[in-house]
């Protein structure tokens, strides 16, 4: 079937996957042909999910990888699967609810609720399977799994044992004291409700404030307040009743257990272990805290002092702990200000009672709600306003004068008002509340996009502590492997820190956590409620309603995919994995903790090797973002330009821990590198390469093939290098210049002569460029799948798919001809030399010039006499005489063995061609001049955002490139006089 003038990939994309499907070259095994195995485990996306470009890159290098590994007939699998994603899943089907008129979550119970989930997840749930066919993504589909199969109350269809896993390793925990539950603080979503992990909090720079506020001294004391110069110079004394504070939420004061100053700072020496007055509140109830000592304080940022409030802030609760400070929570699940526990007046004197010693510290002190009357109830940002009024009205504000450039543009200055004499005060005497106007970073929910609360709760949580070693030492052993180098300080990192874990969120959609209470509040942990009960005769019991965090079920990813507990044929062969690829910012959420788990529960290491990559972001560095309109749509990108371009395009810019700058320009070039290939295809076709295959692998005679036949050997090798050290950008490169370079333009424009009919090595010619096609499509399939398994069907007829054929193992100690490789690279070298010169000097495109030799060894001779025809060509050469010496006016050009003149003398003006280029250089020197200036001006490498600094240097660098070339150029001229 002859070629379509050119690659329709909208059209031939679906039809090839489907045959791909068809025919079972994805299934686990195809293929095989040893005993090794090779094993993926995709990691899961969301099940109501699309796919976005961070899903197109990683899938894209597993793909290769995969299909790699396929061909090289390894027993492989690639396991596909999606997450049940609980609180995105759960968001999702809320708006639908609330989109269509029918009762909200509550409304309808968790039973029905979680019904509705279980519709949407079968409704929508194969978004992200058919967005990653698109792709190419060569998953065994069937075997698709999913973190919440077999779960109750799952409908036909999704049968499976995940849910079992699941809950089988949590009681397995919990029994061995691994699991445990406590309160702690965590991040809290006020509009879901729950606790959320770290990665679903995006932190945001937004316009901020932070308040002064004064705290009195208790009974009125007084101290001396000194500020001192680094020097020792005093710069300022006052005596002082208070001790000042600045804060950024003033609604947490209510819950204040202390005021902290570092040890080392003097000026607060006298007054620490003394009592301060927290300044809100009725003032017949207002507490007095303690004056402590901690490290946590900067001396140097604000006033040196800090409120602790242990229950409302991460640093905060650090401090109480060590310190033994009580932690009072203000705030209920929806971020208001708690209207439950003890009446006011009660749960103020008992927390005084606990700051007094008089009564001990509650291990527990949820009860004791230290929000006033006045402020239950509200919303915590209308608190927060109110607690301003009401502190700055009692006058405990610090005051400051209304032009402290502090204030910003949120000062509001005094109005000038009469004195007490009657004469008016100047502006600068009004004093006004300091209020700095700043920037904060501000934690927001990644998906209900509210501020979220560090919250006091009870969760549930892992004892990190105690399974994270052999983690740690699969790493430091080498028994696993993370790439590049420098994600494993990220994971020893985090591991070497690590907190507990807490696994339980507030949700409905999810593995409900398999513990039951009875009315005393005892725990009764088993699979069942059944063999919860049998625990517990007699007694009525109640489930805990919260479920698992979803990073606790993707921890059993591993082994929950391959049948795990039960010990299934798939488990015993595929497992250990053999490569997990994966974003950077998931290393601890999810790579460290699949470590932990799969130790903690099968004492085995998870996979071999860790490939990290990192973000794709837009074409000036930026991360992409929808409130910046930067983002593009791989789908859509698929639509115009095709599936293998968008791979190649990504897979060449993955270098090992380097961010990705995507452009549509650069997508389009790879494209038109396919359309290069198609149309040496075409080539070849129309000159009846394709008419009789080789059966086997060619043995040419002809100095030409035999140099391609090398070359392709040596690319062979550079692919599988490259592959096997996971650096994927230098294979495609590699590829793209093999292609491009020396097959498409130099092998088939050099294989013309030779592959005309009367031509004694015709035969030869079409048999080796048949095989070298044929070695392309083979080499560049992992990359881009579609256009080369449509040229493989369509060239000739095919035993097998192109997916299931075998990769090359032929080396260059078998395939390289030397002489023919030296003498084929002396003759594109050449041309090449006399191509650039002629560009340099502006030499007419289409002049034959005559070219002069001073020497000429034997093998440049041999090399010149075999294949002048073809240099004369493809250089423009009318003719080539020798020449004791180069006459003025002649642009030398060196090859191996021999020295080339080219004589310009009355071919171009060379004093216009030196203004030409001179002029060019004055220019550059300038746009030189002055981003050299930008990058070495301290103030803009300070201020300059990352990706504005990575422009200009990149900016330099090839204003740089260019200048140099013009210089080159602008030499040469001058050797001509």
């Amino acid at each position: 079937m002859a070629l379509e003038k050119t690659f329709n990939a909208a059209e031939a994309e679906s039809r090839i996957y489907a045959d791909w499907e068809t025919k079972g070259a994805f299934k686990a095994g195809a293929n095989a042909q040893r005993d090794e195995h090779f094993s993926v485990m995709i990691p899961p996306p969301n099940v109501t999910g699309s796919l976005h470009m961070g899903h197109a890159f990683n899938n894209t290098l597993q793909d290769i990888l995969v299909r790699w590994h396929r061909m090289q007939g390894f027993d492989t699998l690639w396991q596909p699967g999606q997450d049940h994603a609980g609180i995105a899943t759960q968001m999702v089907v809320e708006r639908e609810l609330a989109a269509t008129g029918q009762p909200g979550r509550r409304e309808l119970g968790r039973e029905a609720f979680t019904a509705k989930v279980w519709e949407q997840k079968q409704k929508s749930g194969g978004t992200i399977i058919d967005q990653l066919r698109r792709l190419g993504a060569s998953c065994d589909w069937s075997r698709n799994a999913f973190t919440m199969s077999g779960a109750p109350g799952a409908p036909e269809g999704e049968e499976g044992n995940f849910h079992d896993a699941v809950i089988k390793v949590f009681v397995d925990m919990y029994n061995k004291g691994l699991i445990y539950r406590g309160k702690r603080l965590v991040n809290w979503d006020p509009h879901f409700e729950t606790a959320i992990s770290d990665l679903e909090v995006e932190s945001t720079e937004v316009d901020g404030h932070m308040w002064h506020f004064k705290y009195p001294l208790a009974g009125g004391e007084t101290y001396t307040y000194v500020e001192k110069d680094e020097d020792g110079n005093t710069l300022f004394e006052e005596t002082r009743d208070y001790i000042s504070i600045a804060t950024t939420r003033p609604e947490t004061m209510l819950g204040d257990g202390a005021v902290a100053v570092h040890p080392s700072d003097e000026r607060y020496a006298s007054i620490v272990g003394k009592l301060c007055e927290i300044p809100v509140g009725p003032k017949e109830q207002r507490r007095l805290i303690p004056i402590i000592t901690d490290e946590y304080p900067d001396k140097n940022f604000g006033s040196g002092a800090v409120k602790i409030t242990g229950a409302h802030d991460f640093n905060d609760y650090g401090v109480a702990k060590r310190n033994g400070i009580p932690l009072y929570a203000l705030m209920d699940t929806q971020g208001q200000m708690r209207a439950d526990g003890l009446p006011y007046v009660e749960a103020a004197a008992r927390a005084q009672a606990i700051a007094d010693g008089s009564e001990p510290a509650p291990e527990d002190a949820t009860e004791i709600n230290l929000v006033p009357d006045a402020y239950r109830g509200l919303d915590r940002f209308e608190a927060r306003k109110r607690v301003v009024e009401d502190v700055t009205a009692e006058g405990l504000a610090v005051m400051t004068e209304a032009t402290d450039p502090r204030l910003g543009r949120a000062a509001k200055k005094a109005p000038v008002e009469p004195g007490e004499g009657g004469e008016m005060r100047t502006e600068e005497e009004n004093l006004v509340p300091l209020v700095e106007a700043k920037k904060i970073m501000q934690p927001f929910g990644d998906r209900s996009k509210v501020v979220i609360e560090p919250m006091l709760t009870d969760q549930w949580f892992v004892a990190t502590d105690k399974i994270v070693q052999p983690a740690i030492d699969a790493v430091r052993s080498g028994e696993v492997t993370i790439l590049p180098e420098q994600d494993r300080k990220v994971y020893f990192h985090w591991l070497e820190n690590i907190e507990p874990w807490c696994i339980s969120r507030q949700l409905w959609w999810g593995h409900q956590i398999p513990v039951w209470f009875d009315d005393e509040g005892n725990e009764y942990c088993a699979p069942t409620e059944a063999e919860a009960q049998a625990m517990a005769p007699g007694k009525t019991l109640r489930r805990d309603p919260d479920v698992l965090d979803t990073w606790f079920s993707s921890g059993l990813w591993p082994i929950g995919t391959l049948g795990w507990p039960e010990q299934t044929a798939e488990l015993e062969k595929y497992f250990p994995t053999s490569v997990l690829v994966t974003g950077f910012d998931i290393i601890f959420f999810w790579v460290a903790r699949m470590m932990m788990m799969q130790y903690a529960v099968v004492d085995q290491k998870p996979f071999d090797t860790v490939y990290v990559h990192a973000l794709v972001r837009d074409e000036k560095g930026k991360k992409m973002s929808k409130s910046l309109g930067n983002v593009l749509d791989p789908l859509e990108l698929i639509d115009d330009f095709g599936a293998d371009a968008v791979r190649f395009t990504l897979t060449s810019m993955a270098a090992m821990g380097r961010d990705l700058k995507l452009s549509t320009q650069r997508i389009a070039g790879y494209r038109n590198f396919g359309t290069k290939l198609w149309n040496a295809h075409r080539f070849a076709e129309m000159n009846n390469v394709f008419d009789s295959m080789p059966a086997a692998m060619p043995q040419p005679q002809a100095t030409l093939n035999k140099w391609i036949v090398g070359e392709t050997a040596r690319i062979r090798e550079e692919v599988d290098a490259a592959l096997g050290n996971f650096r994927f950008n230098d294979a495609a490169n590699a590829l793209y210049a093999f292609v491009w370079g020396k097959v498409c333009d130099w092998y088939v424009e050099l294989s013309k002569p030779l592959l005309q009919d009367d031509a004694p090595e015709a035969e030869e010619t079409r048999a080796t460029m048949a095989w070298v096609l044929e070695q392309c499509l083979v080499l560049l399939h992992p990359i881009m799948p579609f256009i080369t398994e449509e040229l493989w069907q369509t060239t000739t007829k095919r035993d097998q798919l192109l997916a299931l054929t075998d990769w090359p193992t032929y080396t260059t100690a078998d395939l390289l001809d030397a002489e023919a490789d030296r003498e084929l690279n002396w003759v594109i070298g050449l041309i090449e030399s006399i191509r650039s010169a002629r560009q340099q000097m502006h030499v007419p495109a289409g002049l034959k010039v005559p070219m002069l030799v001073t020497e000429m060894d034997e093998a440049a001779q041999g090399a010149w006499d075999r294949n002048e025809v073809m240099i004369k060509r493809l250089a423009r050469v009318e003719s080539l005489e020798r020449a004791e010496s180069f006459p003025k006016g002649t642009v030398s050009i060196a090859a191996p063995g021999a020295s080339f003149g080219l004589p310009l003398a009355g071919l171009i003006d060379i004093d216009a061609e030196k203004a030409r280029l001179q002029k060019s250089l004055d220019k550059l020197g300038k746009e030189i001049g002055g981003l050299k200036g930008r990058l070495n001006n301290p103030k803009f490498a300070a201020s300059a955002p990352e990706e504005v600094v990575a422009e200009a240097q990149a900016n330099l660098a090839a204003r740089q490139e260019e200048a140099d070339q013009l210089q080159a150029a602008l030499d040469r001229l001058a050797e001509l006089g």
